[in-house]
């Protein structure tokens, strides 16, 4: 038994020497390259006019997001402002959202969320969600037509549109482009946006022409860079939809080399998610169209730079447009933040299938909403998340008291049973069996279960899960401030002992930026919060019985450090719940135990 124990620890001591020299290694053998400047293909007014029968918009004329990869290396970025002021523009002013509509191909590629800042302070950047080809990671949407017949222009990325109105894009100001093709066809493009996310377009194509013309409607979104990719589990970002009724999430990684994914649906949505924000298309809920999720970009060689590139698109049936006629067709883009109230509102309005499917509550979607749900409703009436997410947290405690009531009172009967056990420890101990024999003879005689107490645990587990998710995913805990030190409970606490928390005039961003003790450093850099936490689960600890094997007690003692590290880099939204979620049941667990003789 000795030597077993003996191994245990060597083998625990061997992995933490390994978690610990790992940084070292990795930045002295591998050290990183420096970011290569992101490449952008030059842009193909021929693949706008140049084309077999569309199947989908990247082959389609007119919609061609996705020009073959250039021969020679494409042009460096340009900044983005300088990009914007190379076009025309109209400019979009709502309450929540700046940017502007280009009159040179009548893409939206400039979006900024004007309620959303880059840090908390109010006076830093906002978020910019869309950005146009030419920069660094172009990111835009553009809904249109296309046709198979070689002879008939359609717009493109060079077509120069007209604004019939003047004036910015406002919820009570929309505006109209138009564009003649020289060749009988006029092009309307009508854009209108409400107070929040969503624009409409409404497109009409007026034939002025001796014959029949048929059309195709389509619609994309056209992304390229790397994009922001959380490596949790707990989290998809990348390509999302609702496909015939059925959710879609599926990995940038998965379209890389592989052949598009295509689904033919009616009704649904498609986009591209990342934590926070969603850029997404809604074709017409009434009528059929083809989707698709697309890897447009190229490896790269030793001249070119690989250049990712992603898309969503969708191309609708054919529309014959007769001489003299007209023809349109309705849809809509959101492209913003993920709010659980405003996308709930959309999919009720719209008929819009799962729309709130875009935020990833995960399995546990039945539990995950409800208790979001719950806790948005208490920091409207409390005006604080923190303390709502603490006002949660008791409110469970209290649903599942009972439960709690009976894992707590099976524990003090454990630990009243403590000194027995360590005598019939003592009188057999080399004999397992006979001791394990007398050990439920005991249980049986004082009416002691050692399983009580997990019946309650594993009941709540779901539960726990999902208010862990919803602290995780949702929008709405994103630099929404506590008190103190904690101004954002979407990030890890800011303090750290390394400065003592603050009295050491030292900066411990410098510390962290150090070269090679940088990155340990980072993993021991633990704020005041999750050593509240740790602090908190030792005592609960201590009010446990302890386990029969000693191994597996000096274990259970390790586990406190061992979440005080896992947990600092943590949201500090989650440490404090759990801080507060064991506070609780020290003081439940201590009243029952101290009521039975136990504590």
């Amino acid at each position: 038994m000795e030597e077993q124990q003996k191994n245990l620890f060597i083998a625990m001591a061997l992995i933490l020497v390994i978690f610990m020299v790992t940084p070292f290694v990795e930045h002295l053998l591998f050290p990183k390259p420096p970011a290569p400047v992101q490449q952008q293909p030059t842009p193909q007014t021929s693949t706008t006019t140049s084309a077999q029968a569309p199947s989908s918009p990247a082959a389609a004329p007119g919609a061609a997001p996705a020009p073959a990869a250039p021969a020679t290396a494409a042009a460096a970025a340009k900044p983005r402002s300088q990009v914007l002021a190379e076009s025309p523009r109209i400019p979009i002013d709502t309450p929540k959202l700046h940017g502007s509509i280009s009159l040179v191909g009548g893409h939206l590629d400039d979006l900024t969320l004007a309620t959303y800042h880059e840090t908390i302070d109010p006076k830093s950047p906002e978020i910019v969600l869309l950005s146009p080809e030419g920069t660094q990671d172009p990111y835009f949407i553009d809904v249109g037509w296309s046709s198979s017949d070689k002879s008939v222009p359609v717009p493109g990325d060079e077509t120069r549109w007209t604004a019939a109105t003047e004036g910015a894009l406002t919820p009570a100001h929309p505006v109209e482009l138009t564009w003649d093709n020289g060749k009988g066809l006029t092009f309307t493009r009508k854009i209108a946006v409400d107070d929040n996310y969503l624009f409409t377009v409404t497109q009409s194509v007026t034939n002025h022409g001796q014959a029949a013309v048929m059309l195709y409607p389509y619609g994309f979104i056209w992304r390229e860079g790397q994009p922001p990719v959380s490596p949790s589990y707990l989290l998809h970002e990348g390509p999302i939809g609702v496909i015939d009724g059925t959710l879609k999430e599926i990995k940038y990684t998965a379209l890389k080399g592989e052949k598009p994914v295509e689904q033919s649906t009616t009704g649904g949505w498609l986009g591209f998610t990342d934590k926070y924000w969603l850029t997404a298309l809604i074709p017409d809920q009434a009528t059929e169209v083809k989707t698709a999720f697309r890897f447009t970009g190229t490896t790269g060689t030793t001249a070119i730079a690989a250049i990712e590139r992603y898309q969503a698109d969708y191309l609708g049936a054919a529309v014959t447009i007769p001489p003299e006629g007209s023809a349109g067709t309705a849809d809509r883009i959101f492209a913003g933040a993920k709010e659980v109230k405003l996308l709930d509102q959309y999919q009720a309005a719209l008929g819009i299938p799962r729309f709130d499917r875009a935020i990833d509550f995960g399995w546990f979607y039945w539990i995950t909403k409800p208790i979001f749900l719950f806790l948005d409703k208490l920091n409207g009436l409390i005006g604080n998340f923190g303390i709502a997410i603490m006002v949660l947290t008791l409110t469970i405690k209290l649903i599942f008291f009972p439960l709690a009531n009976r894992s707590y009172r099976a524990m003090s009967k454990m630990k009243l049973l403590q000194p027995e056990i360590q005598k019939l420890r003592d009188k057999y101990p080399e004999d397992k069996a006979k001791l394990n024999q007398e050990v439920m003879a005991l249980y049986k005689r004082v009416g002691a279960n050692p399983m009580a107490g997990c019946l309650p645990i594993f009941i709540q587990i779901p539960v726990f899960f999902s208010l862990y998710k919803v602290l995780y995913v949702t929008i709405e805990m994103r630099q929404a401030p506590f008190y103190g030190w904690i101004h954002d409970l979407s990030v890890p606490d800011p303090t750290t002992w390394l400065n003592l928390f603050g009295l050491i005039p030292v900066d411990p961003a410098q510390l962290l930026a150090l070269p090679v003790f940088g990155s340990l450093l980072h993993m021991v850099s633990i704020g005041a919060w999750p050593l509240i936490m740790g602090v908190t689960m030792f005592l609960q600890q201590k009010l446990n019985p302890a386990p029969a094997d000693p191994v597996q007690a000096k274990m259970m003692m390790a586990l406190p450090i061992v979440f005080t590290f896992m947990l600092g880099q943590f949201p500090a939204g989650l440490v404090i719940y759990w801080s507060w979620n064991n506070l609780l049941s020290i003081a439940q667990q201590w009243v029952i135990m101290h009521r039975a003789g136990a504590a």
